[in-house]
């Protein structure tokens, strides 16, 4: 085991590692972070940050001899880093996990030859393999890029007849994942830890609310029939396993209209859906992250509250300095800032939790403070 007192190191600079950092300060650990750009929101909490392009591979190997062990807060690291990181410290999730997760093709890989419930697809590397794809999958579809994709960049749904040759020129990418269309009534996601010895624990399954592809609404628990809420984290627990990761993923499904999960995409870190459970859950999954990859025992996933997860974009400071004080004036609300430096439209700048005794009437407090 890890105990308090060791250095934890932390791959990623963001607002997933700021909060980890937090959870683990209040736990007596100190924190290192290896960030490219400084100032960002995980090193305004650490100890020590890092700051270094991820070719720079003596002060990658400066940062990892500084800290006891080492995760990750994004999947957006080339694989190769962590692989440089583990020959001096160890590294979890292990370097294979972030590899699979982190390119569609690999991950849709990974899924159908695990048999878990996926969309069909076909991959593409130039327009003629489009064109075939296309034939096999038919629209209305989704092209996906295979590598750095998230919040809905990178995706073009098509819903009709498609020139291959147009489409591909248009799409300026190496290698593209066309998935067939999932026709679904919610999507869903479940976060789960699992440690070196085999111990998982999945968090309550949130019910998930985009718009304009990016999270919107995490309400939990779900307003969902219990068998399928146990079947997505029955899968989400499969899918750690199958991977051996050690730390956290976040399993996202669509619920189909026919009443069938599908497993839509994978990520081997912190989620922006499980963000409620730093206010609602005995353990928060950042405290999870860090049990799992220390060695400690799992912490109780059990759901204190009822809540509501309300994101805010970059979009709110449109008109300058957002108002918080409507959040502020409510005792059950919860607000956190990530302290970024500069508000862009789309941009996650923080979140809010509502907390409440009744599910639906938490959601309407919840879209009536909407920032």
């Amino acid at each position: 085991m890890i105990l308090p007192g060791a250095t934890l190191g932390l791959v990623g600079g963001g607002q997933l590692g700021r909060m980890f950092a937090i959870a683990a300060r209040r736990m007596g650990y100190r924190v290192h972070t290896f960030e490219p750009h400084p100032e960002g929101p995980a090193g305004q909490v650490s100890d020590r940050e890092f700051n270094a392009p991820y070719e720079d591979l003596e002060t990658l190997k400066a940062f990892a001899a500084s800290v006891d062990v080492i995760t990750f807060e994004f999947e957006n690291i080339p694989a190769e880093v962590l692989q440089t990181l583990s020959s001096v410290t160890p590294v979890y999730p292990d370097w294979n996990v972030l590899y699979v997760c982190q390119n569609r093709e690999r991950e849709k890989n990974f899924l159908r030859d695990h048999h878990y419930p996926h969309a069909e697809f076909a991959v593409a590397r130039s327009a003629s393999e489009l064109e075939s794809a296309l034939k096999k999958i038919g629209t209305p579809s989704v092209l996906k890029t295979a590598d750095f994709g998230y919040d809905g960049k990178g995706q073009k749904k098509l819903r009709g007849p498609t020139d291959a040759k147009a489409l591909w020129e248009e799409f300026k990418m190496p290698a593209g994942v066309l998935e067939k269309w999932v026709d679904f009534d919610c999507e869903l996601s479940v976060v789960c830890a699992r440690t070196r010895t085999g111990e998982v624990e999945t968090f309550p399954v949130s019910e998930n609310i985009h718009t304009n592809h990016i999270l919107d609404f995490s309400i939990v628990p779900a307003r969902l029939p219990e068998p399928i809420q146990m079947e997505a984290r029955e899968l989400a627990a499969g899918i750690a396993t199958d991977l051996k990761v050690v730390g956290l993923i976040a399993v996202e499904l669509f619920l189909t209209k026919s009443g069938k999960l599908v497993v839509n995409e994978l990520a081997p870190r912190p989620h922006n859906s499980g963000h409620y459970s730093f206010d609602a859950c005995i353990t928060s999954q950042f405290e999870q992250q860090l049990r799992a990859v220390c060695g400690l025992p799992l912490g109780s996933t059990q759901l204190l509250s009822p809540v509501v997860m309300v994101n805010i974009l970059g979009d709110a400071w449109a008109n300058g300095e957002p108002n918080f004080t409507r959040l502020l004036e409510d005792p059950r609300v919860k607000l956190h800032l990530y302290g970024k430096s500069e508000a862009k439209p789309g941009r996650k700048m923080g979140h809010f939790c509502v907390l409440g005794s009744d599910i639906e009437e938490t959601l309407l407090r919840a879209k009536a403070l909407k920032i």
